[in-house]
């Protein structure tokens, strides 16, 4: 699998158990890092002194701090060559009938509205270079219906068509953009809010890296515009 050392890798939610496996992933194959996170602390915590890691703090769900974000990371490295937009959030729901507003809104902000204008944000300078690789971050739920899931499953799935709606607009750009599905992510959070749970088929957040490490590489070029399960 060819990267190119040196690339930028901007990865959002990069506090987080995905975003940190990600983010020591392409820091072995080689890229810089940007890692956005609200959560400063943790993100300076573990990467404060490290060679080629810029650190952000970021509300993703605000056009103004995420502009600030993506003009900081172009003035320290000149580039930004792979966007994967790991940020989101899961809830368990009431059924439809009694989802307030802030439920609905809660899953559409954290999982669409961040992938939306981050995207929005850093596209634009990856047109003007003609290069670059979109990895979103959908789910497996996603693709059926489950009882009270409606707002999570319905973000997801918009996650999905967003992802197929930047690939055909900027194919023709250089840019690729593909969507990741996993099930259910083998986390510290996630073991503890399931103890009771079989976990022998959940997956490692280090074995999803290694998908989004293809997806950025050379080798998956002619990969665009897919929604692959993991």
């Amino acid at each position: 699998m060819t990267t190119r050392n040196g690339n930028v890798a901007m990865i959002t939610g990069a506090a987080g158990a995905l975003g940190q496996s990600t983010a020591e992933t392409f820091l072995k194959a080689g890229y810089r890092l940007v890692l956005i996170d609200r959560e400063i602390e943790r993100l300076q915590q573990k990467w404060n002194g490290r060679d080629g890691v810029l650190c952000l703090q970021c509300d993703l769900t605000d056009t103004e701090s995420i502009d600030t974000a993506v003009v900081t990371a172009l003035d320290s490295y000149g580039s930004i060559d792979v966007l994967l937009t790991i940020a989101g959030g899961f809830a368990m729901g009431p059924p439809v009938h009694e989802l307030t507003e802030d439920d609905w809104n809660s899953m559409q902000d954290m999982n669409v509205r961040t992938v939306f204008l981050t995207c929005r944000s850093v596209i634009p300078h990856m047109r003007r270079q003609r290069r670059g690789s979109i990895a979103t971050i959908g789910a497996r739920t996603a693709l059926h219906a489950t009882a009270k899931l409606a707002p999570y499953i319905i973000s997801k799935s918009s996650v999905i068509r967003l992802t197929e709606c930047l690939a055909a607009e900027n194919t023709d750009c250089g840019l690729r953009a593909n969507c990741v599905l996993p099930g259910v992510i083998d986390t510290p959070a996630n073991r503890r809010d399931m103890p009771d749970a079989d976990t022998s088929g959940w997956t490692s957040p280090e074995k999803i890296a290694d998908v989004l490490l293809f997806l950025a590489s050379d080798a998956s070029a002619a990969v665009n515009g897919a929604s692959i399960p993991v």
